[in-house]
Formats: C-alpha cells, sequence, structure tokens
C-alpha cells in the first residue's frame, strides 16, 4: 500500500510540477527573442561614429530601426543599412536600438564609449553561425516555449515526467527488496 501511496505523491508532484512550469517559464517572455534575426555592429562606437545595422529573416521586405541616438533607418531586407550616431551621445551611455518587423520588436544596446569602436558586434540570430540564413517558419509558439537560451516547456514536462518515473520505479524496487520481492 505505502509503494501506492508513494507513487501517487510522485505522480501528483509530477502533475503539479508540469502546472507550475510554464509559469516559472515567464521570465523567457522577458527574453529578446524574435522570429528575425537582427544586429548592430559595432557594439560600442563613438559619438558622431558609424555603425552598421542588419536584418535577417523579416517576412516584409523592410525593417525600420529606431533609436534616440541616431535617425530611423528603413532596411531592405536581406541588406544591411548605416546609422552615424549623434555626436553630441555622452559617452559611457546605453542605448536602446529597436528593430521593427510588421509590429514584432527585438532591441539590443549600443554603447557610446570615448576613441575609437570596437569592432564586437551584438547579434540576436537565435545562434546562428555568420552567414547562415533561417528555415522555413513553421508555425507560432508561445513566448514562454520559445526561449533560444531557456529550456521549451515540452523539455520541462519531458523532465518531470522521466524523474517522476524513475522515482516511482526506485519507490517499488526499494519496497519489492524490502518485502522480499512480494510486493
Amino acid at each position: 500500500m505505502r509503494a501506492i501511496r508513494a507513487a501517487s505523491a510522485v505522480l501528483l508532484s509530477a502533475v503539479v510540477a508540469v502546472t507550475v512550469a510554464p509559469g516559472a517559464l515567464a521570465d523567457d517572455a522577458d527574453r529578446n527573442v524574435t522570429s528575425f534575426g537582427f544586429s548592430v555592429t559595432p557594439a560600442t562606437v563613438a559619438p558622431g561614429g558609424t555603425v552598421t545595422l542588419t536584418s535577417d529573416g523579416c517576412e516584409e521586405p523592410s525593417v525600420t530601426v529606431t533609436s534616440g541616438v541616431f535617425d530611423t533607418v528603413t532596411l531592405t531586407e536581406g541588406r544591411s543599412g548605416s546609422a552615424t550616431v549623434d555626436v553630441e551621445a555622452k559617452a559611457g551611455t546605453e542605448y536602446e536600438i529597436t528593430f521593427d518587423c510588421k509590429g514584432e520588436r527585438g532591441t539590443t544596446k549600443l554603447t557610446i564609449a570615448q576613441g575609437e569602436p570596437r569592432p564586437e558586434p551584438v547579434v540576436h540570430d537565435q545562434g546562428l553561425p555568420p552567414g547562415a540564413h533561417k528555415g522555413v517558419k513553421a508555425g507560432f509558439g508561445t513566448a514562454a516555449g520559445s526561449g533560444a537560451d531557456g529550456l521549451v516547456t515540452t523539455e520541462v514536462v519531458t523532465g518531470v515526467l522521466l524523474i517522476a518515473g524513475a522515482l516511482g520505479a526506485a519507490v517499488v524496487l526499494t519496497r519489492r527488496r524490502a518485502t522480499g520481492g512480494r510486493a
């Protein structure tokens, strides 16, 4: 009887974890995950310097890039563009750069520094190597279930079920061993 109660408790714990897991993954919605890739190069630039703006994978023919540190730029899909940073930009300040693809927005930061800009890009391309293009967009998921850096809901559910199964098997084997194989 104890094995049945223990297995029930493990199963109930698994159900609670599966029910609570999507809420626990809500922080993934706060991450900057988009269906299109974008980048600003360099990530740090001196006032008056030029940055290269790139977007890839937007289904619309153009992407609008806005920021408080340069004029609005419209990128043609597949082509990069450039923007000149305001000469009055304050060194040490981070400015938000917003890429808008048909209402879906992705943001990144641009840091203003003294001297020459450093050539380290901030790329949000869902982990693709440079020059790689994304494949066909197969559908839409929830923001919590699509984190490129976080766990996907199905991974969490699968993990919880595997753990619950392993714990249930351990309880049954322990019970059999304690009763001499009669459980």
